[in-house]
């Protein structure tokens, strides 16, 4: 579906976007692809690596929304990744997080539908479900603006959805990479914020992974979940470092001990397909949509009453053993 096509990434520099860059230029022919982005620094260095005749760079911000008109201008798909996602920066700095997650979503939609794009992919998170600090509050009021912005079309081609999960694996700013300098640069232990913290485990290919598929499967207005393995943030560390002491330093403002993908207050609106959720839009549109069926013909069923999906209750941990096999750069156990 992506040959021939013309495709923007908000926020393209980062590390979703690259990833997604790479397999898209890998497995398709596209157009066009247009790396929207403010850092010329990451864009002159992603030129460097991704120069293919397809591959366009433009320097804007999505708090601009003039410079988000013309940049997706003859754009077929969106995927809107660009955010300010550290949750202790957002905790400090409110009014800067607002501008770019929720003044920038909603100049996202504005473009996309002033340009007549076809589908539109949101990128979000798991604080945005029952969120605590102000990124989730920001990036679940984007989630809501994607999903009105189905109502908002009229007689527009244009279809919105969002992805949602969690941390990913080796991202810049995730534990990972962070474990990874103190452990080279000799550290006498590991800052571990709470012993019972967990988290959600996706690794970069598998974002990638299921966005792709999730293009093909949108029908416009559902919140997409993988299921995917939680981790002890314990076993993480002892996995990186065996034997190497553990020093808890307390939670940072804003965090959760556990995170949560859907919510028990959104399970009367929830499906569960094979490999993922579906969370159906709360709100009627004007065109009726069956979310049980997706584009592609998989078939959903309703969660129970008072189901969550919750990295704290998740059926499925990955223990140490589990966490030290798996390639971060695959998603694979190791040979």
């Amino acid at each position: 579906m992506f040959d021939g096509k013309s495709i923007l990434i908000t926020g393209g520099t980062g590390s979703f976007g690259r990833a997604f860059i790479k397999q898209l230029l890998v497995r398709h022919q596209p157009k066009r692809v247009v790396v929207y982005s403010r850092d010329e620094l990451k864009q002159f260095e992603m030129q460097q690596e991704f120069n293919a005749p397809a591959m366009r760079y433009f320097i804007g911000d999505v708090r601009d929304r003039d410079r988000l008109m013309q940049a997706m201008s003859g754009i077929d798909y969106v995927i809107h990744a660009a955010a300010l996602k550290q949750v202790p920066a957002a905790e400090y700095n409110p009014m800067e997080c607002i501008k770019t997650n929720i003044h920038g979503a909603e100049n996202v939609i504005q473009a996309a539908l002033a340009n007549g794009v076809g589908k539109v992919i949101a990128l979000s998170t798991d604080k945005a479900a029952n969120p605590v600090n102000l990124y989730g509050a920001t990036k679940l009021a984007s989630d809501k603006l994607f999903v009105a912005a189905n109502n908002m079309a009229g007689g527009s081609p244009t279809r919105f959805s969002v992805v949602r999960y969690g941390n990913v694996v080796g991202s810049r700013g995730s534990v990972v990479p962070f474990f990874k300098k103190l452990i080279a640069d000799g550290a006498d232990s590991l800052p571990i914020t709470d012993p019972r913290m967990t988290r959600f485990w996706i690794t970069l290919p598998q974002s990638v992974e299921f966005v792709f598929k999730n293009f093909a499967r949108m029908q416009g207005g559902e919140i997409f979940v993988p299921k995917i393995p939680s981790v002890r943030i314990t076993d993480l560390a002892e996995s990186m470092a065996p034997g190497l002491p553990q020093k808890v330093i307390g939670i940072r403002p804003g965090e959760k001990l556990h995170e949560i993908m859907c919510p028990e207050d959104d399970s009367h609106l929830t499906l569960e397909f094979h490999d993922h959720y579906v969370i159906r839009p709360s709100i009627s549109f004007i065109v009726s949509v069956d979310y049980s069926s997706n584009a592609i013909g998989e078939q959903g069923s309703p969660v129970p009453q008072g189901f969550a999906y919750n990295s704290g209750n998740n059926t499925h941990f990955l223990g140490v053993q589990e966490i030290r096999e798996m390639d971060p750069d695959t998603g694979k156990r190791l040979a």
